[in-house]
């Protein structure tokens, strides 16, 4: 189904510096997670240049574990299903509802894996940039901390009749955003309904090409360390703390300054050519 037989699965555990336990198990899962989670990077360079972007596992995997690239959600999961796929995890896909507090409905957007193990369920959320570091148990009042990322994970409504899956982060109030009375904001929704490989082909190809995707003509990357997030929109970079007063760290960069800031603060390098394309778009 998701061509593990295809996957040069050494490279890409490489590539995580994953040298441990590759059988289908709690641990494995917990350790693969957060290794792709701190090593592949959230870009969308090919939509913005080519409002294209492959899905197929040859041209992912040469891409985000042949070259210092990365990808966004559909990316990611389609190379992720296929390391899952391989090692014997039993699992299946689902897409989500972003919504970061607001309250509209929004097209299901987001791709992420549910993974089986031993009778219990547990969203394995790699793709969204800013991922938990670990996978969440899918059980209903579920909360995750790692000292600095905080996620909550519910079983309530999550569109008009239909009841799935939220996930939660703390969010400060502003105009806007929906937040709870303690200082939650839903993430994004999801149900359980099965997604292959072909309806990820569909969505990836509204967010790379639709004017009506956010993410079709905006630059934007992420890139997550345990203490800290650094995103960079068109050409505000901005630096998250959690746990830091105040708001946080931004600056607008000068066209000039983006690539070494992509190579040094997000780890991705572009070819000349497509380094030329892109800065003539954020001029």
């Amino acid at each position: 189904m998701w061509n593990g037989d295809a996957l040069d699965l050494d490279a890409y555990l490489a590539h995580l510096g994953h040298e441990g336990d590759r059988t289908p198990s709690l641990a494995a899962l917990r350790a693969l997670h957060r290794a792709h989670v701190l090593s592949m990077r959230w870009e969308n360079v090919e939509a913005v240049l080519r409002k294209y972007r492959p899905l197929d596992l040859d041209s992912v995997q040469a891409k985000m574990v042949g070259t210092a690239r990365g990808g966004t959600c559909f990316e990611h999961v389609t190379l992720y299903a296929a390391v899952l796929e391989r090692l014997g995890f039993s699992f299946f896909v689902v897409q989500g509802r972003v919504r970061m507090g607001s309250t509209r409905i929004r097209p299901e957007t987001h791709a992420m894996v549910i993974v089986e193990l031993e009778g219990r369920r547990w969203l394995s959320d790699i793709g969204f940039g800013a991922s938990p570091l670990e996978p969440i148990e899918l059980a209903d009042a579920t909360d995750s901390d790692d000292g600095v990322w905080a996620y909550r994970l519910r079983r309530q409504e999550v569109s008009p009749g239909e009841t799935g899956w939220a996930l939660h982060q703390p969010a400060a109030p502003r105009e806007g955003i929906e937040t709870s009375d303690d200082g939650w904001m839903v993430r994004h929704t999801f149900t359980l309904h099965r997604q292959y490989p072909v309806d990820l082909q569909v969505a990836n190809h509204y967010g790379a090409s639709s004017p009506h995707s956010a993410f079709s003509d905006r630059l934007y990357l992420q890139r997550l360390h345990p203490d800290r997030l650094h995103s960079l929109d068109n050409r505000l970079l901005t630096t998250v703390r959690p746990g830091v007063p105040g708001p946080p760290e931004s600056r607008e960069l000068v066209a000039a300054e983006v690539p070494e800031v992509l190579a040094e603060v997000f780890g991705v390098e572009l070819s000349a050519q497509d380094m030329e394309l892109l800065l003539a778009k954020l001029v």
